[in-house]
This record gives structure tokens, sequence and C-alpha cells, in this order.
């Protein structure tokens, strides 16, 4: 006989939400990507400007200081003395007064520190009125270390600078510190 039998109530059929919810967000991002490209966005007419004359951009007359590996100063490849740079530079200037300096150093290592010359040059030609860029391209060994335990050189702060002072900048990429 059937003393143990377990009557059960018939479950109630239920609607699981969630599963409606993903296919309806998915067939409605389906539908948006599907018209963001029917309409192809690079090919969308346009009228542009059409120029009757046009002129090529002329580059502004520029004259370039270069200290090769020994210390050696040129003025547009020609040598030339430190005393006679802002001479030869204002003769320049008389022809084309928009002249732009351009200050280069050589790449590689040197057996005379051109920091110093590099310094000189520019507190004369500041002075002068000469709009100053200084030249160069990025350095991109200079993070690289063979030796974990040795540490990349730091500039080196003369005896006269105060403990603490701040340690000149490296310049490792192009840089345009005069005024335009």
């Amino acid at each position: 006989m059937s003393l143990f039998r377990v009557r059960r109530s018939p479950a109630e059929p239920r609607i699981e939400l969630a599963p409606l919810i993903d296919v309806m967000l998915f067939l409605l991002t389906f539908f948006i990507y599907s018209v963001m490209l029917m309409e192809r966005v690079d090919l969308v007419p346009m009228e542009l400007r059409t120029y009757r004359s046009g002129q090529a951009a002329t580059p502004l007359p520029a004259a370039t200081i270069s200290v090769d590996l020994d210390g050696a100063l040129y003025l547009d490849r020609a040598p030339v003395a430190l005393d006679g740079i802002v001479d030869r530079l204002e003769e320049l200037r008389a022809e084309s007064p928009d002249l732009v300096v351009y200050l280069a150093l050589a790449d590689g290592a040197s057996t005379v520190d051109r920091s110093a010359l590099l310094l000189e040059i520019w507190d004369r030609l500041m002075p002068a009125g000469f709009q100053v860029d200084i030249v160069g391209r990025k350095n991109r060994g200079a993070a690289i270390v063979d030796d974990p335990l040795r540490t990349p050189a730091q500039p080196a702060v003369g005896p006269t600078a105060p403990p603490g002072a701040p340690t000149p900048p490296t310049v490792s990429e192009p840089v345009d510190s005069a005024p335009r």
C-alpha cells in the first residue's frame, strides 16, 4: 500500500526574466551597431573650400651654431670663434630680421666639457635678443644600465653651489625656450 506517498502540488509555470533581458540587450546592441555601419562616415558628402592661388610656406631664415666633440664652434658649417658669434649673427639678422638661431651639439662622447661652452653661447645670445632653439634627438639608450648596481651618472654641481641646490636639467628633446 502506499502509506508513504508524498503528495505534491503541481508547480506553477514561471517565466524567467534574466535570459529574456539578456537576449533583448543582445538584439538592441546588434541593431545599434548595424545601423552605425549602414552610414559610411568617411564618405559623407562635404564641400571643401578651393583656393585659387596658394603660396608655399617659406621657412624662417635660420642660422645653426654647431659644437663638435672637441668643442670647436661652427656657424652654418663655417668655423667661428666664440667672441665672433654675436657679431656674425648680428650681420645675418641685419639681412633678415626674423632670424632663428639653432644650437646643436654633436652626438657622441666628448673629451671636453661642452656644457660650459653651451651655457656661454646661450648667455651671449639671449641678451642680444636672438630667438634660440636647442635641437637634438631623444636619448634612447640613457635609461638602460648594464649593471643593476651602478646608477646613471648625475650632472655635476659646481663647488660654489649651496647644498641641496637643484641640478641642471638634461636636454633630451628639442627645447624651445625663447618667446615667439
